[in-house]
């Protein structure tokens, strides 16, 4: 028996907390198949998987769908929020089961869909199936619901290997190990320990109803620079994109090959209404436009929102949600205000 699981049975004296678990699939809900693991196991049968949980909390389950995750995308983010706001007033936390993969996507569009929730919303998921032996995920189930529980709890989060990551600050980094995600240039806000959280960062707990948002702008694209790369690209970029994300090399820059092709197509590409980030593929310390001339180029080509220390994941979920009823010098404001310690 893990810690997590042990220290279950020791934490039914308190009051009990009424959580809705929402499940939607992933590695921690699947079961071989003669193709591979494939989610098939449904909310219920991964709860009686854990049964601890019910001595700490009064769990009900829903599972809007049953998907690996690398088959989730904003209608789902949606989704999830429509049921959190649905079911905010019944319950006093939701936890949401969710394969690893895009987890921190779905955390981030939550951060931005449902904002100052003085309720958890936590998701976790697992590296092997619930029914592998030596598997992550009832540890990882069982912490997600006593985190859930805790009265120091709320907002998005992310609880995976015994940690609890903002939902913006999220990033999976690693495949195969337990310990697949890390909190990005910002510390874990607390770790699981004896049953309960240990918090580094406590913050001050949100009064109220959270705002809720119910649209999504999935017109947003990554473009990820290599060497080399033709500024013709932004012939489909035109057309197909209000907003755009530039992932470019180290401090963050353009290249001036081809007579400068990129600033001008980039210039033209804003001057139709359009909206363009800038971030870096480095994964730690976020970008500085105004170090290097390459960067300070883009200045010259208008209004170049730059993401900073910004997880990708945050850049595209919160321009998303801007760009459902922004643009101009409003998105630019939005997007330059935090959230959930998303940009600093």
């Amino acid at each position: 028996m893990t810690a997590g699981l042990f220290w279950l049975y020791f934490l039914s004296e308190r009051d009990m907390k009424k959580i809705l678990m929402i499940a939607t699939g992933g590695t921690i809900a699947s079961k071989e198949t003669e193709n591979g693991l494939a989610p098939a196991v449904s909310s219920q049968e991964l709860l009686a998987c854990v049964p601890e949980i019910g001595s700490v909390c009064d769990v009900h389950t829903v599972q809007p769908f049953n998907l690996d995750s690398t088959n989730i995308c904003a209608a789902h983010w949606l989704q999830i929020a429509r049921i959190v706001e649905e079911n905010y007033d019944l319950f006093d936390g939701f936890v949401v089961t969710h394969g690893t993969d895009t987890m921190a996507y779905t955390a981030a569009a939550l951060s931005y869909l449902v904002q100052g929730s003085a309720k958890p919303v936590v998701l976790t998921g697992s590296q092997r199936s619930v029914y592998s032996r030596d598997t992550d995920a009832r540890r990882n189930l069982a912490d997600a619901f006593l985190f859930c529980a805790d009265d120091g709890a709320y907002g998005v989060r992310i609880v995976f290997d015994g940690s609890v990551i903002l939902g913006t600050r999220a990033k999976k980094t690693r495949t195969r190990s337990f310990n697949a995600f890390s909190s990005i240039d910002f510390p874990a806000v607390a770790v699981m320990r004896e049953g309960r959280p240990f918090y580094y960062i406590e913050g001050n707990k949100p009064s109220g109803r959270p705002v809720f948002y119910r649209s999504l702008n999935e017109r947003v694209f990554v473009l990820k620079m290599i060497p080399g790369l033709r500024a013709d690209i932004f012939d489909y970029l035109d057309s197909h994109c209000d907003g755009l994300i530039i992932e470019s090399f180290g401090a963050g820059g353009l290249p001036n090959y081809e007579n400068d092709a990129f600033c001008a197509r980039l210039t033209h590409f804003l001057s139709l209404g359009k909206t363009a980030v800038l971030t870096t593929q480095v994964e730690r310390e976020g970008s500085a436009l105004d170090k290097y001339a390459v960067g300070r180029k883009l200045r010259a080509c208008g209004r170049v929102l730059e993401a900073r220390c910004m997880t990708l994941e945050a850049t595209v979920a919160k321009l998303m949600w801007i760009l459902s009823f922004a643009g101009g010098e409003e998105a630019e404001r939005l997007f330059y205000t935090p959230v959930e310690r998303d940009i600093f």
